[in-house]
Formats: C-alpha cells, structure tokens, sequence
C-alpha cells in the first residue's frame, strides 16, 4: 500500500481516497469506503476500470503488448516450458524442480481415469449434444464423487484436486467429443504425455490407435499454455467470484466453462472459422469481404483485442507456431486455411485496419491450428477451457487464501419509482 491518496471533492466536501501501486506501477484508487464516507459508488459498466482483485498470478499490459505468468514472459514459456510445468508454475507459484514434476505427472496419471459410474452420466446427453455443456456438467458432478474434497484445508487436498481437475478435464473432453460423433470410448493411456494421450483419446479407434506427431504434440502444448490464464477475464471473474461464496472448486470451474462458453470469450476462435466457411460458401474473394468489414457490413472476427493495443503476444507465438504446424502437415489443400492466410496478409497491409491497431489475436492463429489438429469446431471452447483450468485454479485458491468478502456488485436503479398495488380488478 503506498501512502499516496487521491482526493475526490463532493459537494464541497474533500474526501480521501488510498492509492494503490502494483509490483509493475500499476494506479488504483481504492474506492471500497467511499459509499461509507460520501453514500457514493462508481459507476463502470463491463467493468472495464474496475480492479475487482490484487492478484499475484498473470501481468498484463495491453499497451506495450506484455503477458507474463508468476513474472515469466510468455515468450520465454512458449519456447522452454510444457503446459504441465506452465500449470504447476500458475497453481503453486513456481516452476516446478525435475522431482517435482516427475511427483505431479505421477499425480496426473493415477487420475485420469473416470469414475465408471460417471460413463453413465454421458449416456444422459443426446447425440450430437455440446461438448461444453458436458464439460460442465460432469465436473460439477465430482462434488458427488469426491465429497472428501469439498472442503480442502491441507496442502496435500489441494494438490490432490488439483491433479484430479487437470487429469480428467481432457478424459472428460474426448469422451464428450466421441460421444457426439457415435464413436466409443478410449480409456488413456497412462504411458503417454498429456497432450499426446489428448489426441489418442480423440483420434484413436479400436485395434488402431493414433500416434500424434512431435510437431502436433508441440502445437497443441503451446495453444495450451497460450490460454493457461490472462488475468481477470470474464471466467476468471466468474471463478472468482462463485468462489467467494465459499463454493467448492469443482462448482467454481464448472461456472467458469459457462461462463467461457460464450460467443464474445471462448468461442470467439470458433467464430474465426464460422467466417471463414461463410467467405468460402459464399463464393466471395477476400478482398470483397475486407471491404465489407471497412463499409462495416461484415465482422472481421479473430482482428483486435480489448485489452491489447498492439500485437496479442499470444498471437505472435501461435502465428509461427500455425505456419510451422501447417508446412508439417501439409494443409494446402484446405480452402479455409488457404483463406486465413489470405486475409491476414490483406488486413496487415491495409491502413484501415493498420491505424486501428486490429491485428489478428489469439482467436485467429488458435482456431487454425485446432483446425489443423483435426480438432472439430464444436470442441473449441472446450479446448478453451482445458488450457484456462490451471489459471481458474490459480484464481479460486488465491481467492480463498485472501478470505475477501462474498463478491456483490452495486447497481444503479432506474426502475419505476415507489407505486401501489391495484388489485387485478381495478387494472
């Protein structure tokens, strides 16, 4: 806490206010006794200036184009870390030593099994029924499977959750993907890694089992530590948040894949590829469809990004990695690719979007490689969602060591003022 204060003048009278500075000289204006003092509160929709948290676990600075996890650059991560390391460095805070991680993978592998009675539980869901809300609804169901976990209090419960959440969270994933497409499932293998037994679980039939390539495996690694965390977005918040409550961790991340569901949040890279099959069915050259977006007639999904203003950092690393992931692949054939690549290279060379700061995000290069991967559109928020778990975590355990009050936001009322009732009669 710095011992500056900002003053606020209201009706004459000047009230103080703390300021706040963080590690990296972020500004805060701490407001949480200004309705006490004044009978004021602020007024933020989308809460777009409002600091909800002092937090510990992700940096950024959409200005300078910064994303650092526990103080570690992203570009750094991409090049060196797996998403296992990445994940037990946002959860526990540190990277993790060779016996370390050797402890947790063991971890991983002891849990990446589901409960035989939860198979059941799939049977529930209709044909072709969305992955996410599958994801959802199985993780919320282990409260009912791991009761001995509802309440952790030890360091080793919640390593132990942990580990359970991570594990199964890609089990539960191919299994709601094998589901939808008719096919049965395929246990995981426990001598594989965790992105290589990821695609097994998917791709793999009986008597015939997929064998992802080092360039496959690499790429969805890094998709999976791009999306490890990014601060207080709206399913971090909503992790948060449900977690104030006191809510266990298993109901916290099954709110926060609800919450990433959404069009605007982790769907954002499904409606990447929604466009691109809109250019392509509709016979339309890129240059047609540029200016339609200039004439604002069409969006340009995947380009810009609330918080940054320059290039995403996220973008630049899955960039190289889509171009790589492709040349190995050998996707030249694939018109939706072809696109992509075709409007990135117009948007970046045309001042329209140039002196708009809208780049191609995260949201772009991520699409086209789950694409790349084979990874259907319907399962790209669940993607999403595997690769966010360790942030979630990260958040809900920080939230509850704080022991912050229940989160409960004001409101301005613009209803009707106060009115009788008339009886239904009379009306």
């Amino acid at each position: 806490m710095d011992a500056k204060t900002a003053l606020l003048t209201l009706d004459g009278t000047t009230f103080e206010l703390p300021v706040v500075m963080g590690a990296e000289g972020e500004k805060a204006i701490d407001i949480s006794s200004l309705r006490q003092k004044t009978g004021y509160i602020t007024l933020d929709p989308g809460y777009a200036n409002t600091g909800s948290c002092q937090s510990a676990i992700t940096f950024v600075d959409g200005e300078k184009g910064i994303l650092r996890y526990r103080g570690y650059p992203i570009e750094e991560l991409a090049e060196q870390s797996s998403f296992i390391e990445t994940a037990m460095l946002l959860i526990f805070g540190e990277l993790p030593t060779q016996a370390e991680r050797a402890v947790f993978r063991d971890m991983l592998s002891a849990q990446e099994l589901l409960h035989e009675d939860l198979l059941h539980h799939f049977e529930g869901f209709p044909p072709y029924g969305q992955p996410m809300s599958i994801l959802s609804a199985v993780i919320n169901s282990f409260a009912s499977y791991h009761p001995d976990l509802l309440d952790i209090q030890t360091d080793e419960e919640f390593r132990l959750a942990v580990a359970k959440i991570i594990s199964k969270v890609r089990t539960i994933a191919a299994f709601s993907y094998r589901k939808s497409v008719g096919r049965p499932f395929m246990y995981p293998d426990p001598n594989r890694s965790y992105c290589s037994n990821f695609l097994h679980m998917m791709f793999s039939v009986p008597y015939k089992e997929f064998e992802p390539t080092r360039a496959q495996i690499k790429a969805l690694s890094l998709f999976l530590v791009m999306h490890a965390d990014h601060e207080q977005n709206c399913s971090c918040s909503t992790v948060r948040m449900v977690g104030s409550s006191q809510a266990n961790l298993f109901a916290s991340v099954a709110a926060g894949i609800c919450a990433l569901w959404g069009r605007l949040h982790g769907g954002a890279n499904a409606a990447v590829i929604e466009m691109l099959e809109n250019i392509n069915a509709g016979r339309m050259t890129v240059k047609d469809y540029i200016e339609k977006v200039k004439r604002r007639e069409m969006r340009l999904m995947g380009f810009g990004h609330r918080i940054y203003k320059s290039f995403d950092p996220r973008a630049k690393i899955l960039k190289k990695a889509a171009h790589k992931l492709l040349h190995d692949q050998d996707m030249t054939g694939d018109p939706l690719i072809e696109i992509a690549q075709e409007l990135e290279a117009a948007a970046m060379s045309d001042d329209f979007f140039v002196e708009r700061r809208l780049y191609p995000n995260v949201d772009f290069y991520s699409g086209i490689i789950l694409r790349t991967l084979g990874i259907p559109v319907s399962m790209f928020p669940v993607m999403f969602a595997i690769g966010r778990m360790p942030g979630w975590i990260a958040h809900w355990y920080e939230e509850s060591k704080n022991n912050s009050k229940i989160h409960r936001p004001r409101q301005i009322y613009t209803g009707p003022a106060p009115r009788r009732y008339v009886s239904i009669e009379d009306r």
